[in-house]
């Protein structure tokens, strides 16, 4: 076999050295070189394939014959709508959250309800066996089937793989885990990208799904090099207020079903329950009547929700008035005001204002802008919304209010829950409404304000 070599390669310009220096001797960057394996010269780069089983062959797409990907069900059927209906064979998924969020607890109770029809394996690098054996034990666990294992060197862990050919396996965490082919130590970035793709080679050559969980920055993005999540098929992030109940599972990336799909948990004493409904969660109706507060629908992938939109508008003493947001975007909040100003003839460049969406759910699409200035409105007029009222639609910069995905589904779903007056898009006004719900198609800001 070809010796591995080490290089430090700098991550600005990719200029390489044989040795670690502070400052890049190319490009004079500080800090930049991160240790790297260099490509042996002979024999193949991806473990056993040598390239002598013969060359690659064009085709056209027509010949190529697409069968369906085979899913199992992890037992968690809000897990599986992030997956897009279940788990592949081979597939990589990526899972990161804050510590205590409840990673770990999710993919213990899918790796137990898989154990029932599958050969799984679960390995630790943070934790000792006897942590996890308690863990399941206070969650009223029993997965008899379900192997364990405390490793961190991606060697011995895929050796082990080899011998037990589990068909789902769990690594917690790829940022404990090292390999032998690199000096530095675990959790640097070299480490985190060759484990990661020592890994996921033996997924895809073995057909075995692979859960790896990531550490998170205090940002909230993904620990690590930023090509580790190319490097995986699917990444979710697991959202949610540690203090509060509610867990939200977000797909970013998904190679085998749609992003942006939710997945709504509630943690428990046993564990991560399911919610059916987020919407009667996300929802919190009021025992009277108060402004600065309007229920929204959003779409999350295929789903519709109610969520409840609140802003608080308050004189300001200071030279630049405050903008706070939490769930919605700053820099939106601010552009929104601009509009409402302009185009509406409400001033606010002498108040405080501070949005908040209930429930811990970020929203990041634009169909919350109009009940978004609806909440400010109520609060800065201090009169409360008509009961019953829900809105969605996007607010452009010349004042018009643009159509947003889903139009449908969101007034059916505001329906079901009982709202009977919907302030909505023109484009997005059904031929229909629904059945005891009347609906206000509005194409200017001046129009939405009107219908209030």
């Amino acid at each position: 076999m070809a010796r591995t070599k080490t290089l430090y390669a700098c991550t600005e310009c990719g200029a390489t050295a044989p040795k670690w220096a502070g400052q890049c001797a190319d490009c004079g960057a500080w800090n930049t070189l991160v240790e790297q394996v260099e490509a042996p010269s002979s024999g193949g780069r991806f473990g056993g394939y040598t390239g002598k089983a013969g060359e690659a062959q064009v085709r056209t797409l027509p010949e190529i014959g697409v069968e369906q990907t085979p899913r199992t069900a992890t037992g968690l059927s809000e897990l599986d709508r992030v997956l897009g209906g279940g788990l592949v064979p081979g597939s990589v998924v990526l899972i990161g959250g804050d510590p205590g969020i409840g990673k770990s607890t999710l993919l213990l109770q899918a790796m137990a309800h898989l154990a029932r029809a599958l050969d799984t394996l679960y390995i630790t690098g943070e934790e000792s066996l006897e942590q996890v054996a308690l863990r399941a034990r206070r969650l009223e666990i029993e997965a008899p089937r379900l192997k364990l294992l405390a490793e961190t060197c991606v060697e011995r862990i895929t050796a082990t793989a080899q011998r037990e050919r589990p068909q789902a396996l769990v690594v917690d965490s790829i940022q404990t885990a090292w390999t032998e082919q690199l000096q530095s130590a675990p959790g640097g970035v070299g480490q985190v990208r060759e484990s990661a793709a020592q890994l996921v080679r033996y997924a895809k050559q073995t057909g075995t799904a692979l859960f790896l969980v990531g550490h998170v920055t205090k940002e909230g993005a993904l620990a690590g090099p930023r090509v580790l999540e190319h490097m995986v098929d699917t990444v979710l992030y697991f959202e949610g207020d540690g203090s509060g109940p509610l867990r939200v599972v977000r797909a970013i990336k998904n190679r085998f079903g749609a992003v942006n799909e939710l997945g709504v948990f509630a943690m428990g004493d046993r564990g991560l329950r399911e919610v059916a409904n987020p919407s009667a969660i996300f929802l919190q109706r009021h025992e009277s009547e108060v402004p600065g507060a309007n229920v929204m629908v959003t779409m999350e992938g295929s789903r519709p929700l109610l969520v409840e939109v609140q802003a608080l508008v308050d004189e300001s003493h200071l030279a630049n008035p405050r903008r706070v947001t939490v769930g919605l975007e700053h820099n939106r909040l601010a552009m929104l005001l601009a509009v409402l100003h302009r185009h509406g003839g409400v001033a606010t460049y002498d108040q405080d204002v501070f949005v908040n969406v209930v429930g811990g759910v970020r929203v990041t699409e634009t169909g919350a802008d109009l009940p978004l200035l609806f909440a400010i409105l109520s609060s800065l007029r201090g009169r409360p919304l008509p009961r019953g009222l829900v809105a969605f639609g996007e607010v452009g910069l010349a004042g018009e209010v643009r159509p947003v995905p889903g139009g449908q589904e969101r007034l059916r779903e505001a329906a079901k829950h009982g709202f009977t007056r919907a302030v909505v898009p023109k484009a997005n006004a059904p031929k229909q409404p629904p059945e005891g719900m009347e609906v206000v198609a509005v194409s200017r800001l001046e129009e939405a304000l009107q219908a209030l």
